[in-house]
C-alpha cells in the first residue's frame, strides 16, 4: 500500500479540496502517509472519453476491486443533459477539441460520440467505484452537536394541504416482473413490434447464477392522464405544483418523465408550437429554461415566449427554485432532486416557494409510486404528531445495497423510450422468455440486474451493524413487489448463516418501515434502515436532513468486497449555490465535515493495510479534533464576515495539531506538532483576519466545470501567514 487516493470532483467540494488537501498532505507527510489525487470531475471524464486526459475513473474502478484500495471520494456532479452541454461548452471555450452533444444522432460518427457522452451522464461515477455496499450514519459527535444546537424543523400548518400525488398503477412499481437466474446465462432484450419486426434492443447481457433480473414499464398514456389530474388538483386546491424526480441518478428515465411534466403543464403551448420547438432542437426533457434560452433564435420566438408566460399565469401556481431569477420547478431537470427537495420541504413545514418568494403548501408530484409512500408517510406523521425535534430524536442510519451497480434503475443502457408499439421480451440464450411486457409508443421500459454476492454482503453488513450498535435493523422491502419478493427469498436463505441471537431484524414494507422508524425516532431510539440502492439514496438524505439539518455531515463508509475501502464524504446537492456565492462574494459556505469524517476511517484503513501505527495516531487525533471543532462551532457561517470554508479548515488544522501535540504514543510526532500548534495558535487572530479580509468581492476561478488550478488555489488559500506556516512545516 503506497498511498491514499483523494478524488478531485466538482463544484464546491472541488473548491474546498484546494484549501483542505494541502493541510492533509502536510500533516500526513510527518507520519509517512502519502496522498495521490485523481480527477473524476465531469470535465475530466469528458476529456478522457475523447482521449484528451487520463481515464482516472476506470483506473479507480479497477483499484476498487483490490484489497489495496483506499479511496476518499467527494461528491461529484451526476450530470443531466443541460449540465453536460454546459461543461462541453466551457471545455470548448478553453480550447479543448470536444465535439457537441448530438441530440438526434443520424450518422455512425454521431452515434459513437453520443455513446461516449452517455457514459458520462447521470450517476456514472458511483457504479464504477462502489464495489461494496454502503454503511452511512451520523457520527456520534455530529449527533451530539445537533442535540446541543438543534436546527428548526417547522411544523406543518393546521389544515395543511401539502400532499403527495403518485400514479399507483400502470407505473414502474405496478408493472415490475422479476426472476432469479438458476445458472449463468447470456440474455437478450428484444422488441417484437406490432408490425411483426423483431428489434434487438440489447444482446450479450451476461448474468450469473443467483442473479436477480427485473424489468418493468411506465405507461406514458397513463402518465399523461395522471399529470392532467395532478395539475387540476393543484389548481383546485390553490397550492403550488411541484414535481420531484431524480434526473441525475435516473439519467435515462427521469429526464423523459420530466419532459412529459413540462409538456403537460404547457399543453396548449406545445400543441401550437411543438413542431417549431422540435425543429429548433429545443426539448422539453432539458427543461423550460433551455427552451426559453433558445427562443431568441426562432423567428416567432417572442410569440412563443408570450405563450409560455400566458400559460404560467393561467395554470396552477408553480413552485420556484429561485423566484428572484425566475427559475421555476420546471426549468432544469437536475434542479429539483427528490432526495434533497422533499426533506427540505418537510423541514420547511410542508411549504415551498412561489413566484413572489412567498411560502405555500404544495402538491408534491412523484409520478412513479415505488417509494412515494415513504414521503407520504412522513407528511402524515408530521401532520399528526408535529415537527421532529432534533434535540431529542434518535437516528436512522442506513445499510444500502449498491455494490456492483445493484438496482441501477433507469440509469443505464437497459432503459428505453419505446419507439413503436409491441412486446418487449427478456430472452435467455436458449430462447426461453423470462419476462415480457406489452408496450405502446412512448412508454418507458427498463431492466436491471442485482448480483448475488452483493446481496450476501449486504445481509452480512446489516447483521454486523445491528450487532455493533445494538440497534434494530429493518429491511425496507415490500413482499408484493416483484423485485423485493426475490430479495426476501435471499434474506430467508442467507440470514440464518449469521448469528442473529438477541438482534431485532425484521422485514417491513417501505411505508410501514417509515412509520416504525419515525415512532422510534420520536422516542429518541435508533433504527437501521436496510435498503436497496434507490432508497439508500433517498433515506441518506431524508433522515439526516431532519436530524442534522444536512446530509453533508454523514459518515459514509463502503467496505469493498475485495477488502479495500471507499470513503465517501456526504452529499453535494447544494454545491452549485455555494459556487455561485464564491464567485460573487469570495465566500464559500460549503461544510467539509464530511471530508473530516471520511479521512478518519481512511487513515485507519491505511494503518491496517500498511502496518503504519503513525497513521492510526493521525486518525485518532483527527477524530478528537473534529469533536473540538464541533464544540467550538467552527463550521462555516452563512454570511460575509463570518468563518467560511477556508476558515473552518484553519481551525480544524489548529485543533488537529494540538491533539497530535498532546498524544503520547509517538514522541517524534508530538514534538513536530507541538511547534506547529504553538505557531498556529499564536497566529490565530492574524490568520483568521486574513481569511475574512479576502471576502466580499468577486472571485475569479477561471471556470465552473474545469476551474483554473492556479487561480482557484489563490482564491482558496488567501492567508499568506497560514500558507507560510504550512510550507515551513
Amino acid at each position: 500500500m503506497s498511498s491514499i487516493i483523494y478524488t478531485h470532483t466538482d463544484e464546491a467540494p472541488l473548491l474546498a479540496t484546494y484549501s483542505f488537501l494541502p493541510i492533509v498532505e502536510a500533516f500526513a507527510a510527518k507520519a509517512g502517509v502519502a496522498f495521490e489525487t485523481r480527477d473524476i470531475s465531469v470535465a475530466a471524464r469528458i476529456l478522457a472519453q475523447f482521449g484528451l486526459a487520463d481515464d482516472a475513473l476506470s483506473e479507480l474502478g479497477e483499484l476498487a476491486k483490490t484489497p489495496e484500495a483506499n479511496i476518499i471520494k467527494l461528491p461529484n456532479i451526476s450530470a443531466s443533459i443541460p449540465q453536460l452541454k454546459a461543461a462541453i461548452k466551457e471545455l470548448q471555450a478553453q480550447g479543448f477539441d470536444v465535439p457537441d452533444y448530438p441530440e438526434a444522432p443520424s450518422t455512425d460518427e454521431q452515434r459513437e460520440i453520443r455513446a461516449k457522452f452517455d457514459k458520462i451522464k447521470g450517476s456514472a461515477v458511483n457504479p464504477v467505484l462502489r464495489e461494496g455496499n454502503s454503511d452511512r450514519r451520523a457520527p456520534g459527535s455530529v449527533k451530539a452537536y445537533a442535540k446541543k444546537h438543534p436546527h428548526t424543523n417547522k411544523p406543518f400548518g393546521e389544515g395543511s394541504k401539502t400532499d403527495v400525488a403518485t400514479m399507483a398503477d400502470h407505473d414502474f412499481a405496478s408493472n415490475e416482473k422479476s426472476v432469479t437466474l438458476a445458472g449463468d446465462d447470456t440474455l437478450s432484450i428484444v422488441l417484437e413490434t406490432a408490425a411483426g419486426e423483431s428489434i434487438v434492443l440489447k444482446d450479450g447481457l451476461k448474468v450469473l447464477s443467483g442473479e436477480i433480473v427485473d424489468a418493468t414499464k411506465l405507461s406514458v398514456a397513463h402518465l399523461h392522464s395522471f399529470l392532467r389530474n395532478a395539475l387540476a388538483k393543484a389548481k383546485a386546491d390553490d397550492v403550488l405544483f411541484s414535481v420531484h424526480l431524480k434526473a441525475t441518478m435516473m439519467k435515462v428515465s427521469d429526464p423523459i418523465i420530466f419532459g412529459h411534466v413540462v409538456k403537460a403543464y404547457f399543453a396548449d403551448v406545445f400543441a401550437q408550437y411543438g413542431d417549431d420547438l422540435t425543429a429548433a432542437g429545443l426539448s422539453a426533457n432539458d427543461g423550460l429554461g433551455a427552451i426559453l434560452s433558445g427562443l431568441d433564435a426562432l423567428p416567432n420566438g417572442a410569440e412563443i415566449k408570450a405563450a409560455f408566460d400566458a400559460a404560467l399565469a393561467a395554470g396552477p401556481r408553480l413552485s420556484y427554485v429561485n423566484s428572484d431569477k425566475g427559475i421555476t420547478n420546471l426549468h432544469v431537470p437536475s434542479d429539483v432532486i427528490i432526495d434533497a427537495s422533499i426533506p427540505a420541504l418537510i423541514r420547511n413545514g410542508g411549504k415551498l416557494w412561489g413566484v413572489d418568494g412567498g411560502e405555500d403548501d404544495t402538491l408534491a408530484v412523484i409520478p412513479d409510486s415505488s417509494y412515494a409512500g415513504v414521503y407520504k408517510a412522513v407528511f402524515d406523521d408530521v401532520k399528526a404528531h408535529g415537527a421532529l425535534d432534533p434535540a431529542t430524536i434518535g437516528t436512522v442510519p442506513n445499510v444500502g445495497l449498491m455494490a456492483q451497480a445493484a438496482e441501477e434503475y433507469g440509469s443505464h443502457d437497459k432503459t428505453f423510450e419505446i419507439a413503436e408499439a409491441g412486446t418487449i421480451r427478456v430472452v435467455s440464450s436458449n430462447g426461453d422468455v423470462l419476462i415480457e411486457h406489452d408496450v405502446e409508443a412512448g412508454d418507458i421500459w427498463r431492466a436491471c440486474q442485482t448480483k448475488d454476492i452483493p446481496v450476501q454482503d449486504w445481509i452480512k453488513l446489516a447483521v454486523t451493524r445491528a450487532r455493533a450498535s445494538a440497534t434494530p435493523a429493518i429491511f425496507w422491502l415490500n413482499e408484493s413487489r416483484a423485485h423485493d419478493a426475490e430479495l426476501i427469498k435471499k434474506i430467508d436463505t442467507y440470514l440464518p448463516e449469521h448469528d442473529t441471537d438477541g438482534l431485532e431484524i425484521r422485514v417491513l414494507s417501505p411505508e410501514l418501515a417509515t412509520a416504525y422508524s419515525l415512532e422510534r425516532l420520536r422516542k429518541g431510539e435508533d433504527t437501521i434502515s436496510v435498503t436497496g440502492n434507490v432508497l439508500r439514496d433517498y433515506n441518506t438524505d431524508l433522515f439526516p436532513i431532519l436530524e442534522l439539518g444536512t446530509s453533508a455531515k454523514m459518515l459514509s463508509v463502503v467496505p469493498l468486497i475485495a477488502g479495500g475501502g471507499l470513503f465517501e464524504t456526504g452529499a453535494g446537492g447544494s454545491a452549485p449555490k455555494h459556487v455561485q456565492q464564491l464567485v460573487e462574494e469570495n465566500y464559500l459556505r460549503w461544510d467539509s465535515l464530511g471530508e473530516f469524517f471520511a479521512l478518519v476511517p481512511s487513515l485507519e484503513k491505511y494503518a491496517e493495510q500498511a502496518d503504519a501505527p503513525a497513521a492510526q495516531i493521525l486518525a485518532d487525533a483527527l477524530d478528537r479534533a473534529t469533536g473540538t471543532f464541533l464544540d467550538e462551532d467552527r463550521s462555516p457561517g452563512r454570511k460575509l464576515g463570518t468563518t467560511d470554508n477556508r476558515g473552518s479548515h484553519f481551525y480544524l488544522a489548529l485543533y488537529w495539531a494540538e491533539e497530535l501535540a498532546k498524544q503520547t504514543e509517538d514522541a517524534d510526532l508530538a514534538t513536530a506538532f507541538t511547534r506547529l500548534a504553538e505557531t498556529l495558535r499564536s497566529n490565530e487572530d492574524k490568520i483568521a483576519g486574513e481569511l475574512i479580509a479576502a471576502q466580499g468581492k468577486p472571485a475569479d476561478i477561471g471556470g465552473y466545470y474545469r476551474p483554473d488550478a492556479e487561480l482557484t488555489s489563490a482564491v482558496m488559500r488567501p492567508s499568506v501567514t497560514f500558507n507560510e506556516v504550512l510550507a515551513a512545516f
